[in-house]
């Protein structure tokens, strides 16, 4: 496994910004093993539900963990309010960083994370598969 620490500074769209990242870098995609920091305004999209809402003012972020792929992510957010009340569900994007993320990101070697829809549940959900076999370079070529 690969780890790759990171930090976004305020004023990034969290979400989007991971989901930007995973597409330019492969070596970003794999788990959130964790995130902490502050959001201003986060919005949280609760179980079995369509759409997201706006929790207000700052918010202390006490847990960020899920799945980056090429297709997409999959991260469940645990904030808490300036009097400690903790609320969780699912990131969307517009939850901006108000002073920082710092994270923590997991690559498995050897496997390739994707989003697809799934009949059973009508979601994209994770799909996972081997990674095609990396062919060392050939004697006297570069890298």
């Amino acid at each position: 496994m690969t780890y790759h620490p990171l930090r976004l500074p305020p004023g990034v769209d969290l979400r989007r910004e991971l989901e930007q990242r995973a597409q330019a870098d492969p070596e970003l995609c794999g788990f959130v093993v964790c995130g902490i920091g502050s959001l201003e305004s986060p919005v949280l999209r609760f179980a079995d539900q369509d759409a997201g809402i706006v929790l207000a003012g700052p918010q202390e972020v006490i847990l960020l963990a899920g799945s980056l792929s090429r297709d997409g992510a999959h991260l469940h957010l645990v904030v808490a309010d300036a009097e400690g009340r903790t609320m969780g569900g699912h990131l969307c994007h517009g939850s901006r960083v108000r002073t920082t993320m710092e994270l923590l990101l997991a690559r498995t070697e050897g496997w390739q994370l994707g989003r697809e829809r799934d009949p059973a549940t009508g979601h994209l959900e994770l799909r996972v598969s081997p990674s095609p076999p990396r062919h060392p370079p050939l004697p006297g070529s570069p890298g």
